[in-house]
């Protein structure tokens, strides 16, 4: 079993680059399913996740290609049978992406009921509430979502709550059916825009992504297209949050400020310094952080994602703080492992708040899911003495590189086998 070791409480400098939008690429590799020729996928994270999209598409009988490390060639035409079974799904929740892929392509499709980061109910009702207006019936059996229609024809939707799942599977479901479908209460995220550009470059007609009504009017045919995702805003913010932990002064590349602009916000009223550039921003950290009270929302909002890691850092500020995960149910379960590390956490349903102090303690942690994976590296970055990291097969499945690259900004940090002597003395 690998292990991530981290002594901390050594300052960060330097540039780090910052990979392609890990959900932005899980959503447009099964889109690429739609296309009737090769896609050519650019700025590609090389991350779990990714990989595993692609085995699933390949074992459906898509040729998949990786002429370098951050560029996918998909050619989908092989693909002739529309189910994913549970052996290829059971990792990775954004899988659920091919039930609207294969609908929009076949008329029908059967996917197992996905895996992924398990941190409360992900109900998928609003999916199939938009796939029946678009006119295909489904059941449920034997741990497969199976959904068909006779045509898809487009309609009006609204989603009960915003979703970007549904709000995914709905545009890609709705891209080839007749006539125009119309999503309202969509989800905003700049992933969604992505995948929209991306269905637009095959030749789709799809508009008003970034606004909460999408309207999709359908086309016969999708063509091959060349397409470059766009930066990864959770593993920049994740990146800005371990400086904000560990102290320093590093440049973070390859980024679009405007998508960074909730959480630049929230490390400003922090004390952190942070100055934008075309496509970089630089964070500073020279003194102790400040407290402030955060609320996880829908985009433009404070990202649920990026929840763990604020919290990781708010430990070592001054004063309390109150998190208030308006997003998802259970996802405190990384509340432990901080305190494992003398954080001073409570945890009332979704609200969590936290008594700041001087400074962690490095500790045995595990990463519970990615998200909170990421704030046991942010928070151990912070931490006096030497922390060990397990079940890093999380951190892994949307940091591209990611021990390499803290290491080249300063950090004191290794990847390690538990039977390696390191680990035993460290």
């Amino acid at each position: 079993m690998e292990k991530i070791v981290i002594n901390g409480a050594n300052k960060l400098h330097g540039e780090v680059k910052i990979s392609g939008a890990k959900n932005a690429a899980v959503a447009i590799i099964p889109a690429v399913v739609l296309s009737d020729g090769v896609c050519r996928i650019e700025n590609i994270p090389n991350i779990m996740d990714v990989n595993l999209i692609a085995k699933i598409l390949q074992e459906m009988g898509a040729k998949v290609q990786r002429p370098n490390k951050t560029t996918l060639e998909i050619d989908p035409r092989g693909i002739k049978n529309p189910v994913a079974t549970y052996d290829l799904v059971r990792h990775m929740r954004a899988s659920s992406y091919l039930l609207g892929a294969l609908l929009g392509k076949f008329s029908r499709a059967e996917v197992a009921l996905p895996g992924g980061c398990d941190f409360g109910v992900r109900p998928v009702d609003q999916h199939l509430k938009g796939f029946a207006v678009l006119g295909a019936k489904h059941i449920v059996e034997g741990g497969m979502i199976k959904v068909k229609a006779d045509k898809l024809v487009g309609g009006h939707i609204y989603l009960d709550v915003v979703s970007v799942g549904a709000t995914v599977n709905i545009m890609l479901a709705a891209v080839k059916a007749e006539g125009r479908t119309t999503i309202e209460n969509a989800a905003k995220e700049p992933h969604i825009v992505d995948l929209a550009n991306f269905l637009n470059s095959m030749g789709a007609d799809v508009r008003g992504a970034g606004t909460d009504v999408i309207k999709v009017n359908g086309v016969k045919r999708l063509n091959s297209t060349t397409y470059s995702i766009i930066p990864d805003q959770i593993e920049a913010g994740t990146y800005m949050a371990a400086v904000a932990s560990a102290g320093g002064n590093v440049l973070i590349q390859n980024v679009i400020p405007k998508h960074l602009e909730s959480i630049t916000a929230k490390l400003r009223e922090m004390g952190v310094i942070i100055e934008e550039y075309d496509d970089s921003i630089r964070v500073i950290k020279d003194k102790r952080l400040k407290r402030c009270n955060v609320k996880t929302m829908p985009h433009p909002g404070f990202p649920t994602d990026m929840q763990p890691q604020i919290a990781a850092i708010l430990t070592m500020a001054d004063g309390t703080s109150i998190v208030n995960e308006a997003v998802w149910d259970n996802r405190f379960r990384y509340v432990e492992e901080l305190r494992r590390m003398g954080a001073e956490i409570s945890v009332d349903g979704k609200l969590a708040v936290i008594e700041g102090v001087e400074q962690l303690e490095g500790a045995p942690v595990k990463a519970t899911d990615l998200r909170a994976g990421a704030a046991m590296i942010v928070a151990a970055l912070g931490a006096k003495g030497t922390t060990q990291i397990e079940d890093i097969r999380h951190i892994e499945r949307g940091y591209e590189d990611v021990v390499e690259k803290f290491r080249a900004i300063g950090a004191d940090i290794r990847r390690v086998y538990s039977n390696d002597p390191a680990v035993q003395t460290a």
